[in-house]
C-alpha cells in the first residue's frame, strides 16, 4: 500500500487537499484530529501530570493548555515528547488498518512533517503550497489569527520554498478548488495505475 505524507505551511490548503483525497474513498488522518481524540483518552494522564490543571470534564482543555504554555514556552518540549510518541502510533496504526482492510493508498496529513525530523514510514510526500501572498491573507482571515500570531507561526516552520524542494507531489492551491480536486484524482488515479507498493 502507498503510504504517503501530506504536508505544507499554515493556510495552504491541507484540509482541501486531504478533503479530496477522502472523498475519493482514500482513507485519511489528520494528526491533528489524532491528537484530539488523545486529549479525550491515552494523552489526559500524562499530560494532566505534566501540566496540572489542564484537565475539563476528563479531557485536555486545549485553551488552558495554551494558557501555561505561554507562560512558560519550554513546556513546548515536555509536551511534545509526551504527546508525539502517541500520535506516531496512532498514525501507524491508521496506516496498518488501511493496509489490512485492503486499500491501495492511504494519507496522513502532518503540518510539521518536516521539521519534526520523522520520516513515519512514508513513501511519499505531498507538499501544498500557494503564493505568500495568498496565504497570509487566508491566515489572517481566520477567527483569533492576528499578524503577531502568525508571524510567530511562520517562524517555526521550514519556508514553504524548503518544503517543495523535498516534495514528491506538489499541489499548488492558489487555483480554483475544482482544479485542486482534479490534481488529487490525477495522482490517486497514477498511483492505482502503477499498482501496490510493498
Amino acid at each position: 500500500m502507498w503510504r504517503i505524507g501530506l504536508t505544507g505551511s499554515i493556510a495552504t490548503g491541507k484540509s482541501t487537499v486531504l478533503k479530496a483525497f477522502s472523498d475519493l474513498g482514500v482513507p485519511v488522518l489528520s494528526a491533528d484530529e489524532a491528537v484530539a481524540e488523545l486529549y479525550a483518552g491515552e494523552a489526559v494522564a500524562p499530560v494532566e501530570a505534566a501540566f496540572p490543571g489542564v484537565t475539563r470534564n476528563g479531557a485536555i482543555d486545549r485553551t488552558l493548555l495554551s494558557q501555561q504554555l505561554a507562560k512558560d514556552p519550554s513546556g513546548f518540549k515536555r509536551l511534545e515528547a509526551l504527546v508525539h510518541p502517541l500520535v506516531r502510533a496512532r498514525i501507524t496504526r491508521f496506516m496498518d488498518e488501511a493496509e489490512l482492510a485492503g486499500h491501495e493508498l492511504a494519507v496522513v496529513e502532518v503540518p510539521l512533517l518536516f521539521e519534526s525530523g520523522y520520516d513515519y514510514g512514508f513513501y511519499a510526500v505531498a507538499v501544498t503550497w500557494v503564493d505568500e501572498a495568498i496565504q497570509r491573507q487566508r491566515a489572517l482571515a481566520r477567527p483569533g489569527m492576528t499578524v503577531e500570531k502568525l508571524d510567530t507561526i511562520l517562524a517555526r516552520q521550514m519556508p514553504q520554498a524548503d518544503k517543495k524542494a523535498r516534495a514528491t507531489y506538489l499541489f499548488d492551491t492558489g487555483m480554483p478548488v475544482h482544479e485542486t480536486v482534479k490534481m488529487v484524482a490525477a495522482l490517486v488515479a497514477s498511483i492505482k495505475a502503477k499498482g501496490p507498493k510493498h
